[in-house]
């Protein structure tokens, strides 16, 4: 019984480990996708969900502005500072 017990933890660890790591290989191509998009001009205007990145810039909170990027898109500190820096120009 204890036996059985383990393999289903080990399984079920298993399984949660590579949903997490599809989850962060997904989240890095779609960083690509986005800046290959930002490069050829392709990119959409920001969504209204980052209104709240645009208050915090008006406000002059940048480190603000960075956490809610990374919060709303995903993006790593690198990334997000650079398209924080992008947004206040």
């Amino acid at each position: 019984m204890t036996t059985l017990l383990l393999i289903a933890m080990l399984i079920v660890l298993s399984h949660v480990l590579t949903v997490s790591a599809m989850e962060t290989r997904f989240k890095r191509l779609e960083r690509k996708l986005d800046r290959a998009l930002r490069k050829l001009g392709a990119l959409e205007p920001p969504p209204a969900e980052l209104e709240a990145v645009y208050v915090h810039l008006r406000r002059g909170k940048k480190i603000q502005a960075i956490k809610a990027y990374r919060e709303l898109t995903g993006a790593d500190l690198k990334e997000a500072k650079a398209a924080v820096d992008r947004m206040a120009d």
